[in-house]
């Protein structure tokens, strides 16, 4: 199902911890230990962000095989931002619960808990793959992406990201903060926010004043 998002109103709020995440790397490939958590528990309502690997194991194609590998009975839905409509399309795996969208490369997901889990997320990057940032009006509603991070990305925080996509083609890059439901925003920009840091597992809000196919700078 689709539904309106709320992201043109979330508020600049001040940097929180997030994450509970390690990450073990060799060459392009990991295993990243990745908490999703439920309300109550760090989480305002149960939803994290997620970033995905462009290589991700084998089986996991769709919303249906994301939420049966966290685990099901834990999950509440999985969701992905469509930014031809600024709007969000959920999958439950329950009756009525929607389709099994795929998953795909470079886009991140929200991922709705019932029970705190730590989701082993393993898989490589593929430093030769680029991603679709569109502008507003050519492909996006807004301009916004929902861009799953790259696990080996040498840009650490939200300026060095701005400054691998090119400063002058961005708006903004947002991160989702779960204890309190909002976004927190960095423009680069006088008076902009603070260049939070990039962790692995999480996906960021990418709004672009120009179209770019952004290949990440890797490690």
């Amino acid at each position: 199902m689709t539904k309106k998002t709320f992201f043109g109103a979330m508020a600049v709020v001040t940097a929180v911890a997030l994450t509970g995440s390690a990450l073990v790397a060799s060459n392009m490939g990991f295993k990243l230990n990745y908490t999703l958590s439920q309300s109550g528990a760090g989480s305002a309502s149960g939803q994290s962000t997620l970033a995905l690997p462009d290589n991700r194991q084998t089986g996991l194609n769709d919303a249906k095989n994301l939420l049966d590998d966290v685990t099901f009975a834990n999950t509440v839905s999985v969701s992905r931002f469509l930014k031809a409509t600024d709007t969000l399309q959920s999958y439950t795996g329950r009756k009525g619960g929607g389709t099994a969208f795929p998953l795909a490369a470079g886009e991140a997901v929200f991922i709705k808990m019932l029970t705190t889990t730590n989701y082993i997320v393993v898989g490589s990057d593929d430093p030769s793959l680029s991603y679709a940032l569109n502008q507003s009006g050519a492909g996006s509603a807004s301009g916004q992406s929902f861009y799953a991070y790259n696990y080996h990305q040498t840009a650490a925080d939200a300026k060095a990201l701005l400054d691998d996509i090119g400063f002058a083609n961005t708006i903004s890059v947002s991160r989702f903060l779960k204890a309190t439901d909002t976004l927190q925003s960095y423009t680069g920009r006088k008076g902009g926010g603070t260049a939070f840091a990039l962790t692995p597992g999480e996906g960021y809000f990418v709004k672009m004043l120009t179209t770019v196919n952004y290949t990440p700078s890797h490690y």
